[in-house]
């Protein structure tokens, strides 16, 4: 298994590479993720708002929105570049309750008790130790605070999963170990409870992730995600192997010229305890 340094290595590199492209080949694949996560979320006027991983800001200008104009939002990626572009789209936007930062989830260099609702849309699945990720999430919420949860489904629910296998397979290593093991059964709930977080609830759901063509679905595979790192140290004979691969495994869900690839997410929700106790 991926030591965790080196993974958070390959996470923050992979991500820094794949921000440019991202919102234009996940922005429409996840919406309706994010949408579930920010409804079952309930945020509040004047809340303060903490979105972890949060990517090019997509959660987060719509929670700044949702808590404005006294509510704040800071949201935190282990990516600079990721980072970069959401302060841009923040001040494109001239959303001024938000801002954003580099962190890591698994350390979080904030305050106990300091915010109301914690939110992480598919974030959890690249940290080598979501387990600590989850209790600093607990920390930072005031009690009785909120905390929502998404990540991807089971492996066998989502069609696009053989991305992981056929690059590993020319990097002898596994790009993302843990990719799926939250999305099995119960565990992201488990995990939330084992966090001593209380009232928790969970859900799943389908939807279907859709490709105009080949280079849109092989580009949101191997440029927009997190086998980023992996692909941009590819040569073209290896780059054309692996694009076939892929092509061959989700062929059963071509659809004409474009694809209709199937996906799952597990959605959770708790509550901080009303009294704080210690959870480091």
């Amino acid at each position: 298994m991926m030591d965790a340094r080196l993974q958070r290595r390959v996470q923050r590199y992979g991500w820094d590479l794949a921000a440019i492209d991202y919102e234009q080949l996940w922005q429409a694949q996840l919406a309706e993720a994010q949408s579930a996560l920010l409804s079952l979320a309930s945020l509040e006027l004047g809340e303060q708002v903490l979105d972890i991983a949060c990517g090019t800001g997509l959660v987060s200008f719509e929670a700044a929105r949702a808590v404005s104009p006294s509510g704040h939002v800071h949201g935190i990626d282990l990516s600079a570049r990721m980072v970069d572009a959401a302060e841009q789209r923040a001040r494109e936007m001239k959303l001024s309750n938000c801002s954003f930062s580099r962190m890591d989830a698994e350390t979080l260099a904030l305050p106990d008790a300091n915010f109301d609702v914690v939110l992480c849309v598919l974030g959890l699945m690249y940290m080598p130790d979501p387990e600590q990720a989850v209790r600093e999430m607990r920390r930072v919420l005031r009690p009785g605070g909120r905390v929502s949860l998404a990540v991807w489904g089971e492996q066998a629910k989502c069609g696009w999963s053989a991305v992981f296998p056929i690059v590993a397979a020319e990097v002898a290593s596994d790009v993302c170990p843990l990719f799926f093991r939250l999305g099995q059964q119960d565990a992201l709930a488990c995990l939330c409870a084992d966090a001593k977080f209380e009232a928790v609830r969970y859900s799943r759901f389908t939807t279907t992730l859709t490709f105009a063509d080949s280079n849109e679905a092989c580009d949101a595979a191997f440029i927009g995600g997190p086998v980023a790192l992996a692909w941009s140290r590819f040569n073209d004979k290896v780059r054309a192997r692996v694009r076939a691969r892929y092509l061959d495994a989700i062929e059963s869900w071509r659809d004409g010229h474009g694809y209709r690839i199937p996906g799952e997410f597990v959605l959770a929700a708790a509550v901080a305890p009303s009294q704080q106790g210690a959870c480091r």
